[in-house]
């Protein structure tokens, strides 16, 4: 028996939310993903560029290239700090859609309980009415049947 009541929309908006709050999360974790990629190529690139300015120390440097690497060194510093916190705020956005995803899909879980319990009290119902209906027809053919005793006459 397939009925729209008030808890069955309920469920639908439920779901709705749930699957648009899990939409959201999954662009917060592809957009962690790019953060920690991209604070990763930094470190890469500082790592590689301080490898060549030690192989250019050890062949001999001059000054005005030691301090245009140092400078270079210095701004991918900043530029990896930068990244960090971003990493950082992105981790805090994601944590929160996380977090508002776990809690649509609760609220979806009791909606979902209380129908259970509701469709389940129906069919309860529905059975008591058949055990009903099933004694009163016995009942009545019961009551129809021509007893024994009244068939004898004595």
């Amino acid at each position: 028996m397939s009925r729209t009541g008030p808890l069955d929309l309920l469920i639908d908006q439920s779901r709705k939310a749930r699957d648009s709050a899990g939409r959201a999360l999954a662009e917060e974790r592809q957009s962690h993903e790019q953060a920690a990629g991209q604070l990763a190529t930094l470190q890469r690139y500082r790592n590689e560029y301080c490898d060549r300015l030690q192989q250019a120390m050890a062949q001999g440097i001059a000054g005005a290239t030691l301090n245009d690497y140092n400078l270079f060194i210095g701004s991918l510093d900043k530029a990896i700090d930068r990244a960090r916190g971003l990493l950082a705020q992105q981790q805090e956005r994601m944590d929160s859609s996380s977090e508002h995803w776990r809690q649509r899909q609760r609220q979806l879980t009791s909606y979902s309980a209380l129908e259970s319990r509701r469709a389940h009290q129906e069919q309860q119902l529905e059975q008591r009415r058949e055990r009903r209906m099933a004694d009163e027809m016995t009942q009545n053919l019961l009551a129809r049947r021509p007893r024994q005793d009244d068939n004898n006459p004595q």
